[in-house]
């Protein structure tokens, strides 16, 4: 399966050349700031995209989906928030929570609140989409401090997801992968708010 990996688009997902695969897969962050419009001209733009199979997850711009946003969003594709959905035999949960950052939608504090969310994840999860990394993965900003998630760290330990997608961190932007996992951070922008980045295409067999 070509799985095709976007995150963090802010508005800006009509500047990206955006590659043919089997599953489209988008960690979040698709408005600026939770605009019901903007959220529209989104999900026309999804839905015109030739990929078999489409899941998206909010992100912390997303206020739109605490404001029951999926309620637009065409039936073909597939929001995910604490739940997930079976592809071609595929285990796929997405989960939009990230640890506390200013006043942004899907905030929760660190530890037992976020373990709290992560504990959900099945074990049998084969594809893991959340809004932001892990501790230790992808996870710098430009200062070089790394601000993912301890708790989302840990129970990645427990799991053997194959592949996790996330964004958030614009300046982690890239993929690691290590331990029989592939770890992606999608951000299609930069810290600029610059569609500098391109999609992350990954096979799995």
């Amino acid at each position: 399966m070509r799985v095709v990996c976007i995150s963090d688009t802010h508005e800006r997902h009509e500047q990206i050349a955006l590659p043919d695969g089997d599953l489209l897969l988008c960690a979040g962050d698709v408005t600026a700031n939770g605009n019901m419009i903007a959220l529209e001209r989104f999900a026309s733009w999804i839905e015109r995209q030739p990929h078999r199979h489409k899941i998206l997850i909010a992100g912390n711009h997303d206020y739109c989906f605490e404001r029951n946003g999926r309620s637009i969003l065409p039936p073909d594709i597939h929001y995910l928030q604490d739940s997930g959905v079976e592809i071609d035999g595929l285990r796929v949960w997405g989960s939009p929570w990230q640890p506390r950052f200013y006043d942004w939608a899907f905030n929760l504090d660190r530890g037992e609140p976020l373990a709290k969310k992560w504990a959900l994840i099945p074990d049998d999860t084969d594809i893991l989409l959340t809004h932001g990394p892990p501790f230790g993965t992808l996870d710098r900003t430009p200062r070089g401090e790394r601000v993912g998630c301890e708790a989302l760290a840990a129970r990645l330990e427990k799991l053997r997801v194959r592949l996790h997608v996330f964004g958030h961190i614009h300046d982690g932007y890239g993929v690691v992968e290590r331990d029989g996992r592939i770890s992606v951070n999608a951000c299609i922008c930069d810290e600029r708010y610059i569609a500098a980045n391109a999609p992350v295409v990954i096979d799995l067999e």
